[in-house]
This record gives C-alpha cells, sequence and structure tokens, in this order.
C-alpha cells in the first residue's frame, strides 16, 4: 500500500485539489481558480504518464481558463455587489458552442489517432472537446455547464476505469454527484436572481 501511495501521490493530490476545486464551484467562490490551477498542473503529469494527451492538453488549458475564469469573476465581485450572477446558455450560444464543440471533437481525435500511441484517441478527443466548453460556460457563470461536466465525467469514469486510475475514477464518481448538487443550486440561485 505504502509502495502505490509513493507512486500514485502526484494523482492523489491532484484528486485533494479537484475536490476543493469543485467545491469552491459550487459555492460560487473565488477560491475554485486557484484550487483549478493547482489541480490542471498536478493532473498534467497524471495524464502524460497515462498517455492521456488530450487530457493532459486539456488541463494546459484549464490553468489558462482558470487565470480567465478569476479575473472575470474578480471583475464581477468588484463591480456587482452580490458577484458575477448566474445565467442561461441562449439557443444561440448553444448552436456556436455546438459547433465549435463537434469542431474540436473531430480534430483532436484525428490528431490522436494519427500522431500519438493514445489507445483512446476519439473517447478521450470527446471528454476534452466538452471539457473545453464546459469550462468556458463556467468561467462566464452559465448555468448549463454543470450538465456538460456530468456527461464529461461520466464518459471519463469509464476511460479512467479502463487505465487503471482508480483515484482518478473514485474523484469523478464525486464529481458526477457533485455536478448534479452544483446545477441545482446554481438554479436555485438563477432563479431567485431574476425573480
Amino acid at each position: 500500500m505504502l509502495s502505490w501511495l509513493e507512486t500514485h501521490y502526484v494523482e492523489i493530490l491532484g484528486v485533494i485539489f479537484s475536490i476543493l476545486y469543485l467545491y469552491f464551484s459550487i459555492r460560487q467562490n473565488i477560491l475554485l481558480w486557484p484550487m483549478g490551477i493547482a489541480s490542471a498542473l498536478l493532473y498534467m503529469v497524471v495524464f502524460f504518464q497515462s498517455k492521456f494527451y488530450a487530457d493532459m492538453g486539456l488541463n494546459g488549458y484549464y490553468v489558462v481558463i482558470s487565470i480567465y475564469g478569476w479575473f472575470l469573476w474578480k471583475r464581477g465581485n468588484e463591480e456587482q455587489e452580490s458577484g458575477l450572477p448566474v445565467s442561461r446558455l441562449g439557443k444561440k450560444n448553444a448552436v456556436i458552442l455546438l459547433l465549435v464543440t463537434t469542431a474540436a471533437f473531430v480534430g483532436i481525435g484525428m490528431v490522436l489517432k494519427e500522431y500519438t500511441d493514445s489507445p483512446v484517441p476519439f473517447w478521450d478527443a470527446f471528454t476534452t472537446a466538452v471539457s473545453f466548453t464546459a469550462t468556458w460556460m463556467l468561467a462566464r457563470k452559465i448555468l448549463e455547464n454543470w450538465i456538460l461536466w456530468i456527461v464529461v465525467d461520466l464518459v471519463s469514469m469509464g476511460l479512467y476505469l479502463y487505465r487503471g486510475l482508480y483515484p482518478t475514477l473514485l474523484l469523478f464518481g464525486i464529481y458526477t454527484t457533485m455536478a448534479v448538487i452544483g446545477y441545482y443550486k446554481w438554479l436555485r440561485s438563477y432563479q431567485s436572481k431574476s425573480t
């Protein structure tokens, strides 16, 4: 057991920071962003070692989008007493994001299939493309980000089981449950602001 902990300590730390990230995310607390940066940096290492290259790249994106989200949420807190409000996606933005996500999925999938030794290139590309979109939506405080996270988390659980990343599999089980809670908590916040 001790030797397993020694070889998986980066993944375990990633799990801890990821749970903190999600906890603060649900509570709409700006501390989610530094937790997200720490988690993303740790998971870049984990996914490189596991040959999940798209997920590794996705975590590089998470570092950048976390800085963007941190800025947006900080600015929203300074400009509005109650902070950046929860909003809805809308049909026009939904169509645009669907097209962008689909293009990202196909592009990432083809790159992974042709140029890497990824064992599951299109599944890896799917979770990566949808996660790009969901994280952008989270930074903008769009309610529907939680729905995308539920889908990503469930698919990711299958991938991590396949690759034997058991702490990360457990993390994504927790993520799925917390994403459902986050959706309803943010929905109540949205409804209270719009009444």
